[in-house]
């Protein structure tokens, strides 16, 4: 008894020096570079307060425009007092959209029926292709989309605004080659700004890469950069029908060659090139790009790596062909981003300008994006999350104008006239150099087979059949010669 008076006693007397600090919470908009971190500093509280106080899974994410709660202490009051948050309506025809994680600007386009250039221009993005989660845009929609009027900036008293100067044009570091089996064009394609050769070897287990030495060193000199582009001989190859370990070994003798690029296979994703029933991104990254690159960059780390473009196609039945979106989903999956210097792409299938965005002969209310150059661009770049360039390495125009008949799955390319062809590949380089694609390869310079019941090659040839090569000059201009 006497002994539980005396801890009363003593409870009491602790309990006078106590001193009740109270806590209190405001909210936050999370802005642009705002870390968990930085707000407990600035106001004087903790990360784990924070985390706390707003259920946080991850301290390291937050978003902006997120709200959150800040605990502090009375006896620390904030140093600044934080504005009330207000989330205004947004403005008649448009709709306000916070980004998440995969969104593009043209997947936004194609969700609410707009164009990736409107909401561009609403938003005053410079990077089209540089969009980050939780960043909120106000997208354009409806048939008459508001016109954008930058808000006025008032100056402070006594300061004199500098003048805005005009938005540059972008800095061309774009190169463009072309595809051809030999420099007897050289004439014709430094016309058209080409700077590159590419040539495509069908390689069996056991051929020697010095079969090459001839063609590189033609194209150094006479000035040109090469590309090889190797892939099997064999059409629809049996299964268990590539020889990685041999494949191998002749990507590392050819690299002794210094090429200036390789191109490691060539449309993996459809059974004309890799064994029906095997096909697999993980067997492409795991058996063949990953040693491969590991190959090349010991003999020579200055040769660009790229990955095999795939077939565009959205045919996909996961015996005979993945889709190229699939694919890369499954490349990205498997690491492929660490044994890459660039995303190989093929265009070839285009029937419009590729600043279209609808009106493809095979649109007929599906809409697939290999079908337009902008948004198969979107595609590639977003499938690694921007830290890998695209290199198109095949970009062709189909037109039969000079040529009897056309196959039959290549309908959509009857009314691509040669004049057509020739400016919507200029088009596209200048697509390109704005969105600095670092290398574009025209499909094709001057190949002369043409079937009209098979493989309309030299439909896409830029020399057409009388001599002439109008792409030549639109792509010339392009590239500013």
């Amino acid at each position: 008894m006497k002994k539980s008076r005396w801890i009363a006693g003593v409870l009491a007397v602790l309990l006078s020096f106590v001193v009740v600090t109270a806590v209190y919470a405001f909210k936050y908009q999370v802005k642009w570079g705002d870390t968990v971190w930085g707000l407990s500093r600035t106001y004087g509280t903790t990360v784990q307060a924070i985390t706390d106080a707003n259920q946080l899974a991850d301290p390291n994410l937050i978003l902006v425009g997120q709200i959150l709660e800040i605990p502090v202490e009375a006896t620390n009051p904030p140093p600044v007092t934080p504005p009330p948050v207000v989330t205004p309506l947004p403005p008649e025809g448009t709709v306000l959209y916070v980004v998440r994680w995969g969104d593009t600007l043209s997947s936004l386009a194609r969700r609410f029926n707009t164009t990736v250039y409107a909401i561009q221009q609403y938003n005053y993005i410079p990077n089209p292709n540089l969009i980050y989660p939780g960043q909120q845009l106000l997208i354009p929609v409806g048939d008459n989309p508001p016109v954008v009027t930058p808000p006025p900036v008032t100056p402070p008293p006594g300061v004199t605004p500098t003048p805005i100067p005009p938005t540059p044009p972008p800095v061309n570091n774009t190169q463009l080659g072309g595809q051809s089996f030999n420099m007897d064009n050289k004439t014709n394609m430094e016309r058209a700004g080409m700077t590159w050769l590419k040539i495509q070897y069908k390689w069996t287990a056991g051929d020697s890469p010095d079969i090459l030495k001839a063609k590189i060193e033609e194209a150094h000199n006479n000035g040109f950069k090469i590309l090889v582009s190797v892939t099997g001989k064999q059409a629809y190859p049996p299964a268990n029908g590539i020889d990685f370990n041999s494949f191998v070994i002749f990507m590392a003798g050819l690299a002794r060659l210094n090429p200036d690029a390789i191109e490691i296979w060539n449309e993996e994703n459809i059974d004309f090139e890799w064994p029906a029933g095997q096909i697999s991104p993980y067997s492409y990254v795991n058996s063949m790009l990953a040693p491969s690159y590991n190959a090349i960059k010991a003999v020579n780390p200055n040769i660009t790596v790229i990955s095999g473009a795939l077939a565009p196609t959205g045919f996909d039945n996961g015996t005979n062909a993945w889709s190229d979106a699939r694919y890369l989903d499954g490349m990205r999956a498997a690491g492929a981003a660490s044994y890459m210097d660039c995303i190989g792409m093929h265009y070839n299938v285009g029937a419009t300008s590729p600043y279209a965005a609808s009106g493809h002969p095979a649109d007929a209310g599906d809409r697939h994006y290999t079908w337009y150059y902008t948004s198969m661009l979107d595609v590639y770049y977003s499938k690694f999350y921007g830290t890998r360039p695209v290199c198109v390495t095949e970009l062709g125009y189909l037109s039969p104008e000079g040529y009897d008949g056309l196959p039959d799955t290549f309908w959509w390319a009857a009314n691509t006239t040669v004049a057509d062809q020739a400016l919507w590949l200029g088009q596209a380089v200048e697509i390109s150099i704005n969105r600095s694609v670092p290398l574009v390869i025209i499909y094709n310079v001057d190949f002369i087979k043409y079937e009209p019941d098979g493989d309309p090659q030299a439909g896409y040839a830029i020399m057409r059949p009388d001599g002439s090569c109008p792409a030549c000059d639109t792509l010339g201009a392009a590239m500013g010669k």
